[in-house]
């Protein structure tokens, strides 16, 4: 025998109660069917009973909308006419008892906590002699019959060994389906009907089953079961297919509406297992609770969370020592009945804080200032000190017992994504970690400990990429060819929540098209730089990272504010890291101190791993002593190409045009780009330099970078002969031009030196860079690093390593 319950969603519309019908008639085994009202019923009942007792007439349109709603149910439902009619006349008789109730509430004004426990009762007496007409050769039971309340402490409790000993009483002779009113019940004394309490239907099917010793309690509801997280606020959040009896609890405790917590005690002290079912989808698993879970590896087993919290703190030196300090203010709560779901205690004893909801706050504080009134007075307490506008968040499994780290990992995790945990609780039995935080960073928080406890399906990894010319384009090109195989190889999920360029941008927190992205920015609203603050700093995003594929200073100015908030960046745009020296080490101090990564790999040698061997170097003890490199694509191509047959002014055209030099060639030519730099390497090789600092030998004219772009390039054949006149004697001598930086023990030098076939940078061709690490370790044979060190698809490539080693940490 097997007890089904289904809540007010499944007896909600035509098309869930057929559903209903079909699972029970198909069940082989005798069952007990508990059903709740009609979805939304229970609290048209209420409303209209508050109408009724104000005198506002319009009840009676409320009521209208309640018998109208169950014969149209009927009307659908019941399609043999003998049966439809003797249902009717059961209906109408019971909504003419209701009507009369809620004429006597209008004309005297008054509705007792008895009269509203008879009202609420007809939702589910209305919607079992539907469902019980509905099923086959279904039998209908009365459970106030048998469902028997105390009346203790100011509540009506059940009766547990009365009801138990009648409900197998009732049940002797169990027919193949009983069908049950759930929620209502009787006073054992005065025959009073009672009920119990919200999420009742699920309690009173767990009596049943329990007193019946049956073989599973199914509650059927309108989810697949318990999920990992809100599925509203974590798309990838999962059905769990196992729980304890204890997880379940936790989960249902802290605001996982799938059952009724009361409903998990009665049938957990049998050991009968509870299945989580979906109405709207029979065939889905569903979740299993019992007793054991055999192979359960995973440390913690779902996250739930409560918003409208407020923390009460209770403080004064006179708690020191003082012994039920603390059974006076749960007491005092507790007698005017406010629910306290967290407690924090300082170990020094001079302050415990409270979470309650926020609507029990106000009464809250007024109880407990009442209570210490005399200790308030003289100053041995302080008045109460309450906090609104957090969320309480706990994450739930019996495996973090035997898991070490679990609260490390938890704070860690909330630690480098900006979120500080107001106050926080764990019990002994190590089956939850209970927090409180800011709400506005809920839903960052349950992304970020879903996506770390590998409770997600994928890690995530959300991504702003500013710029979408060819270092960006290619970029995001190649974050979407490789999207699939890293969801299916490393189980990662690269999100790209927003795109700007010069002048537009998009975001989208469920991600962005990428092949459809150009489209969305020509539909987009002009932008700025404020806006583009604004909104990655305002969508408030787990896991987020800030990828740079501009030159621009502005944008660089940004990453302060980014680093600050959380954001991790990583940037092709040189000018922040060779930026004055005092703000290149603000950026790297907050990045340490906020535990996210500022990375710019690609600002030298392109896709070279140039600054990652630098800083391995060093963090293994190692110290720089010089480097000595070539560290201009554009210019290590110009001279390449240099020949008798191409002057010096097409060869800077073909660097142009292919790519290597930046839109504006004077820039590399002028030498800026490699003193950026080589003050980024000295920099990073441990030493303080700026810019200014830079001894610059340079090999065209100062005239040529004066005027337009346009005039520089009319102005630049000037130069051909006299460049081929000087390439001639180089080619005699054997030499070749290379344009070096060096840094020797902090000093620094930018010069076009000429190099014979003996040296390391003679063969250097094309485009590619070259570097010499000379150190303590390295000191004989220098380390070098040779490639290609310039081009757009090359750059990219760098920037998307630096996105993954975020990813890999």
């Amino acid at each position: 025998m097997k007890v089904l319950k289904f809540g007010g969603t499944s007896v909600g519309s035509v098309e869930s109660i057929l559903s209903l019908k079909r699972i029970v008639e198909g069940q082989q085994q005798k069952t007990i069917v508990v059903v709740s009202a009609l979805g939304g019923i229970t609290d048209k009942l209420i409303s209209t009973s508050t109408m009724a007792v104000k005198g506002d007439e319009r009840y009676k349109d409320e009521f209208g909308t309640i018998v109208k709603r169950h014969h149209d149910m009927i009307d659908a439902v019941i399609t043999d006419k003998e049966k439809h009619d003797k249902l009717s006349d059961v209906t109408d008789s019971l909504l003419n008892e209701l009507c009369s109730i809620y004429h006597g509430v209008f004309l005297i004004k008054d509705l007792s906590p008895k009269t509203l426990a008879a009202i609420v009762s007809y939702g589910e007496r209305l919607s079992s002699h539907i469902v019980a007409t509905l099923i086959e050769g279904a039998q209908w039971y009365d459970s106030r019959e048998f469902i028997k309340t105390e009346f203790k402490h100011g509540k009506h409790l059940l009766d547990s060994e009365l009801t138990n000993s009648l409900v197998r009483h009732t049940f002797r002779q169990i027919p193949h389906v009983a069908l049950i009113p759930g929620f209502i019940s009787t006073d054992k004394k005065s025959g009073e009907i009672t009920n119990l309490g919200r999420g009742g239907s699920d309690y009173t099917a767990s009596i049943v089953a329990a007193a019946l010793d049956a073989e599973v309690l199914e509650i059927w509801t309108d989810v697949d079961g318990f999920m990992t997280a809100d599925p509203r606020v974590i798309p990838s959040a999962y059905t769990i297919t196992e729980l304890s009896y204890v997880e379940a609890m936790e989960l249902c405790n802290f605001g996982a509406k799938v059952i009724y917590p009361p409903t998990i005690y009665p049938v957990c002290v049998k050991n009968i297992p509870i299945k989580v079912k979906n109405t709207f989808n029979p065939e889905a698993p569903g979740t299993i609770i019992k007793d054991k879970i055999a192979g359960d590896s995973k440390p913690i087993k779902g996250i739930s969370s409560i918003g409208g919290t407020t923390l009460i703190t209770v403080t004064g030196l006179s708690m020191v020592g003082v012994i039920g300090v603390n059974r006076r203010i749960f007491t005092a709560l507790a007698d005017n009945g406010i629910s306290v779901f967290l407690v924090s205690q300082a170990s020094s004893e001079n302050s415990t804080s409270i979470g309650v909801r926020d609507e029990d706050a106000t009464m809250a504080v007024k109880v407990l200032n009442n209570e210490f009134a005399k200790e308030i007075e003289t100053g041995a307490m302080y008045p109460m000190h309450a906090e609104s506008g957090l969320a309480t968040i706990a994450i739930v499994g019996e495996n973090m017992k035997h898991t070490p780290g679990i609260a490390g990992k938890l704070f860690g995790t909330l630690g480098r994504s900006g979120i500080s945990v107001i106050a926080c609780a764990q019990g002994a039995s190590e089956t939850n970690i209970s927090f409180v935080i800011s709400s506005k960073y809920l839903r960052k928080s349950l992304n970020v400990l879903h996506d770390s406890f590998f409770l997600s399906e994928y890690k995530v990894l959300n991504l702003f990429i500013c710029g979408t010319g060819t270092v960006g384009g290619n970029l995001i090109e190649q974050i979407r060819m490789q999207q699939n195989k890293l969801m299916d190889s490393q189980r990662l999920k690269l999100n790209v929540v927003g795109i700007m360029s010069s002048h537009k941008s998009v975001f989208c927190r469920d991600g962005i098209q990428l092949d459809k992205y150009k489209e969305l920015l020509e539909l987009s609203e002009e932008s700025c730089t404020g806006h583009i603050r604004d909104e990655v700093t305002g969508m408030n995003i787990f896991n987020s990272v800030f990828v740079d594929c501009t030159a621009s200073a502005e944008i660089a100015g940004l990453y302060q504010t980014f680093l600050e908030h959380n954001i991790s960046v990583v940037a092709a745009n040189k000018v922040a890291a060779s930026n004055d020296y005092d703000s290149y080490i603000k950026l790297k101090d907050t990045a340490m101190r906020r535990g996210v990564k500022y990375l710019f790999e690609t600002n030298v040698g392109a896709g070279l791993p140039i600054i990652g061997t630098i800083n391995d170097l060093r963090n293994s003890g190692d110290r720089i002593l010089k480097i000595e490199a070539v560290l201009s694509g554009t210019l290590n191509f110009i001279f390449n190409e240099l020949s008798s047959e191409v002057p010096f002014s097409e060869t800077v055209r073909r660097a142009k045009q292919q790519g290597y030099s930046e839109p504006d060639p004077r820039i590399d030519l002028s030498g800026k780009d490699v003193v950026r730099k080589l003050v980024i390497l000295t920099r990073e090789a441990g030493y303080k330099v700026e810019q200014d600092d830079v001894e610059k030998n340079l090999f065209i004219p100062q005239n040529m970078f004066d005027g337009t772009l346009e005039e520089f390039w009319q102005k630049l054949p000037a130069l051909d002969a006299g460049f081929e006149d000087r390439r001639k004697v180089l080619e005699t001598n054997g030499q070749r031009w290379r344009f070096v930086a060096k840094m020797d023990h902090g000093k620094t030098r930018v010069s076009l030196e000429a190099v014979n076939r003996h040296h390391p940078f003679y063969g250097l061709e094309g485009s590619n860079n070259i570097v010499l690490l000379t150190t303590e370790r390295y000191k004989e044979y220098p380390m070098l690093i040779q490639g290609y060190g310039a081009g757009a698809e090359v750059t990219a490539a760098g920037v998307f390593a630096n996105i993954m080693s975020i990813a890999n940490i």
